[in-house]
């Protein structure tokens, strides 16, 4: 069975010079890619405080995972990348306040640094559209 491919943008004018989406569905899955910490304005949100950053990357998550018909109940896998890994505990408490009872699986992982360097952490996120059929 093929099943239709889906590019869900929010906007952001790096998509179209980079070439990424800020989530593809095919069928019931949903991957999302690396999710800096950027409001609307092309600010970095929180700058200095990893909570806020990693409260900002979820919630452009959850808006990327509602626009392909899912949402965070969904979420099977996410991934925490960040520029400090002291920095973990912080970023999985916000984790925990949206995946509590969801519990996907997870990585947390450091990396050198993001292209901008505000940004102290990225998540990634896969998700499965439970009860999905074609």
């Amino acid at each position: 069975m093929a099943y239709d491919r889906e590019l869900i943008s929010n906007g952001n004018p790096m998509e179209a010079i980079v070439g990424f989406s800020r989530a593809v569905r095919v069928g019931p899955f949903v991957s999302i890619g690396g999710t800096a910490p950027v409001g609307l304005d092309g600010k970095t949100v929180g700058v200095g405080d990893v909570a806020a950053q990693t409260r900002q990357c979820i919630e452009i998550i959850k808006t990327a995972l509602e626009a392909a018909g899912s949402g965070l109940h969904d979420v099977v896998r996410t991934r925490v990348i960040l520029t400090d890994i002291d920095n973990w505990k912080a970023a999985i408490d916000v984790r925990k306040e949206y995946f509590h009872d969801v519990r996907p699986v997870d990585t947390i992982m450091a990396v050198d640094r993001f292209v901008n360097p505000e940004w102290l952490v990225e998540l990634e996120a896969d998700a499965v559209i439970a009860g999905w059929s074609s």
